[in-house]
C-alpha cells in the first residue's frame, strides 16, 4: 500500500521485513562512468577534434554556447554509450560526467545564458539534429541550420586515422519513404546498400549507397581513393584487395593487375565453372560417404568469362559435399600460385574476410548504423558517418587501451558493457570532478589496467609533430593538420617535441613506415 511517507517512490517487493523503495532522486549520479576512458582515448588520437575539421560552422560565435566540436563530441560519445537516439540527450544534457568528457569546463550548467538552460550543461536534440540535417549550401543567412558537413573530407579522414594509427557491402533496413531506398530482391526489404571498406579493424570506407545499384558501384572510385593516399605514405606497401563475388568486376581486377595490386575475391558459380572440378566433386562425395564428415577437395585452374574478362585468371574452387549435398565455392586471385597454394589461400585468406563481416555487424548491432531514419540520403549518411566515427574511437580504445588484457579482442557492445556502462557518483568542486565509480564493479581491475595502458601513450599530435622533424615550413599541411596545430599552440606545444609534464617521454614510437596492409571490402 501507498502511504504518504513514500509517495513518488516505486515500491517493489518486500525483501525479509524491508521495503524496496526507489526514486529517480539520487543527484548526480551517471550510468556512464567509464567514458573517461572514451576521454583519454580522445586525448590520444584527436579522432573527434579531426572530424570537427570536416565540417563548416557559419553560425555566430559571439551567439552559441555549444561549439562544434563539443556537439560532435556530444553525438559520438552518445553513439559509443548506447544511445542511439536524439531524445535521448534531453535527460542525458544533465549528466555533469558526460559534459565533464565533452569537455564542457561547466559541467553542471549552471553559469549558462539563460535561466531556463541552467543546470543542463549539453545541447538538446533540437540542437543535435541540425548537424546531420543541413543543406549543402547551408551559410550563416540560414535561420537555423548552418552547419554544413564537407563528406569528401570525412571519407578521406578514415584513411588518414588508419595512417595515424600506424606510424563490404551490407545491407541497411530503412524506415518509411526516404529518398535513395529501393527494394533489393535479395535482402527482401526497402533498404539502402552501405559499401564498407576495412583493413584489419580499421575502418577506411563507410559510402551509403541507394540498393537498385550493382553491389560494387562506387567501389573502384573509393579504391582508387584509397589506396592512392596509403601509396603516398607507403610507396612499397603490398596490398591485397579481398572481397566476395559482388566485388568480382573486370574494371576493378583490371585496375588492381595495372597498379601492381593483388586481390581475392569471390566468383559466383555457373555451368563452365561447375563442369570443371566434376571430378573434385565426385571425390568429395567419396570421402563423405566413407567417413559421414563434410569433406573438401581443391584444386585451381585458368578461366575467362565468355564475354566480360578480358584475360584469362587463376580461379581456385572448393570441391564441399556436406550433409545437404555438394557445396561448391571459386574464388579469382592474382596471388602466386607457387607462393599461395589453393587450399591455404582460399582457408586461410579469403575466409578471413568473415572477421570484417564482425567489423560490420559492430557497426550495425551495437553503433546503430542502420539508423538511417532520415529523410535524405545525405541526412543519412551523416548519421553513418557519426557511427563510423564511434566505432573508430571504439577500435582506437580496444587497440591502445585493451591491449595485452582479457578485453583485448572483445566487440564494441562488450567493451561497453564491462568498461563504459559503470555506475557513478560525481561530485563537483572549484577544482575538481570527483568521479567514485562503484565499489562493487567487476571490471574495476580491468578498468585500471586499461587506464595504465592509456597513460603510457603519447598523443598521436605529438608523434605526428616529431615525426615532421621539428620544421614547420617544410611540411604539407592539412585542414586536419592546421586544426590540430592550432590546438598544440593553445596547449603550449610546439614542433620541436614540447610535451606537457604529465606526458611521459618513454611512450612506444610508431611502426617504421613500411608495413603490409590489407583492404578488405565485404558484402553480406
Amino acid at each position: 500500500m501507498t502511504t504518504e511517507c513514500n509517495a513518488g517512490y516505486l515500491d517493489f517487493s518486500i525483501l525479509g521485513s524491508r521495503q524496496i523503495l526507489a526514486s529517480f532522486d539520487g543527484g548526480d549520479i551517471s550510468s556512464d562512468g567509464g567514458a573517461l576512458l572514451l576521454r583519454q582515448t580522445e586525448q590520444l588520437t584527436a579522432i573527434i577534434r579531426q572530424f570537427a575539421a570536416c565540417f563548416t560552422d557559419h553560425r555566430d560565435p559571439e551567439r552559441i554556447e555549444h561549439s562544434l566540436e563539443d556537439l560532435l563530441a556530444q553525438r559520438v560519445y552518445g553513439l559509443a554509450l548506447g544511445y542511439e537516439d536524439l531524445n535521448d540527450h534531453d535527460q542525458l544534457r544533465h549528466d555533469p560526467l558526460l559534459a565533464a568528457v565533452v569537455g564542457k569546463i561547466d559541467p553542471q550548467g549552471r553559469n549558462r545564458r539563460r535561466a531556463r538552460d541552467q543546470g543542463q550543461a549539453l545541447a538538446g536534440k533540437s540542437t543535435l539534429n541540425r548537424l546531420e540535417l543541413t543543406p549543402v549550401g547551408a551559410n550563416a543567412d540560414h535561420r537555423y541550420k548552418k552547419i554544413t558537413c564537407q563528406t569528401h573530407a570525412v571519407e578521406n579522414l578514415f584513411v588518414e586515422l588508419f595512417l595515424q594509427a600506424h606510424e563490404d557491402a551490407t545491407d541497411d533496413p530503412v524506415h518509411g519513404h526516404q529518398l535513395g531506398r529501393f527494394f533489393h530482391g535479395y535482402y527482401r526489404e526497402y533498404c539502402f546498400m552501405p559499401l564498407y571498406i576495412f583493413a584489419g579493424h580499421h575502418l577506411l570506407c563507410a559510402r551509403l549507397r541507394p540498393a537498385d545499384i550493382d553491389a560494387s558501384a562506387g567501389a573502384l572510385k573509393q579504391l582508387q581513393r584509397i589506396v592512392g593516399r596509403l601509396r603516398q605514405r607507403w610507396p612499397e606497401v603490398p596490398i591485397l584487395i579481398r572481397g566476395d563475388s559482388g566485388f568480382c568486376r573486370e574494371p576493378i581486377m583490371a585496375w588492381c593487375e595495372a597498379e601492381g595490386i593483388d586481390y581475392l575475391l569471390g566468383l559466383a558459380q555457373n555451368p563452365r565453372l561447375l563442369k570443371q572440378i566434376t571430378e573434385p566433386l565426385k571425390e568429395a562425395r567419396h570421402q563423405y560417404e566413407a567417413t559421414r564428415a563434410p569433406a573438401r577437395v581443391f584444386t585451381e585452374f585458368g578461366y575467362q568469362t565468355l564475354e566480360t574478362w578480358s584475360r584469362e585468371r587463376r580461379v581456385i574452387a572448393k570441391a564441399e559435399h556436406l550433409e545437404k549435398g555438394a557445396n561448391p565455392r571459386f574464388v579469382v586471385t592474382s596471388l602466386d600460385a607457387q607462393k599461395h597454394p589453393a587450399q591455404e589461400t582460399y582457408e586461410t585468406v579469403y575466409c578471413g574476410r568473415g572477421e570484417m563481416e564482425n567489423r560490420i555487424k559492430e557497426q550495425q548491432l551495437h553503433l546503430f548504423a542502420d539508423r538511417t531514419s532520415a529523410h535524405t540520403l545525405r541526412a543519412n549518411q551523416i548519421r553513418l558517418f557519426f557511427s563510423a566515427i564511434a566505432y573508430t574511437l571504439l577500435e582506437a580504445l580496444r587497440r591502445l587501451g585493451l591491449a595485452g588484457t582479457a578485453l583485448q579482442q572483445t566487440q564494441c557492445g562488450t567493451i561497453r558493457l564491462k568498461l563504459l556502462k559503470i555506475g557513478a557518483l560525481v561530485q563537483v568542486t572549484v577544482r575538481k570532478v570527483w568521479v567514485r565509480l562503484a565499489s562493487s564493479c567487476p571490471s574495476a581491475e580491468a578498468f585500471r589496467q586499461v587506464w595504465a595502458n592509456l597513460q603510457r601513450r603519447r598523443p598521436v599530435l605529438l608523434r605526428s609533430l616529431r615525426a615532421a622533424g621539428g620544421s614547420e615550413g617544410g611540411v604539407r599541411t592539412t585542414p586536419v593538420d592546421q586544426a590540430n596545430a592550432g590546438t598544440a599552440r593553445r596547449r603550449g606545444l610546439s614542433r620541436a617535441g614540447g610535451e606537457p609534464s604529465r606526458l611521459r617521454s618513454d611512450a612506444p614510437e610508431p611502426q617504421a613506415t613500411r608495413r603490409g596492409s590489407e583492404t578488405s571490402s565485404v558484402m553480406r
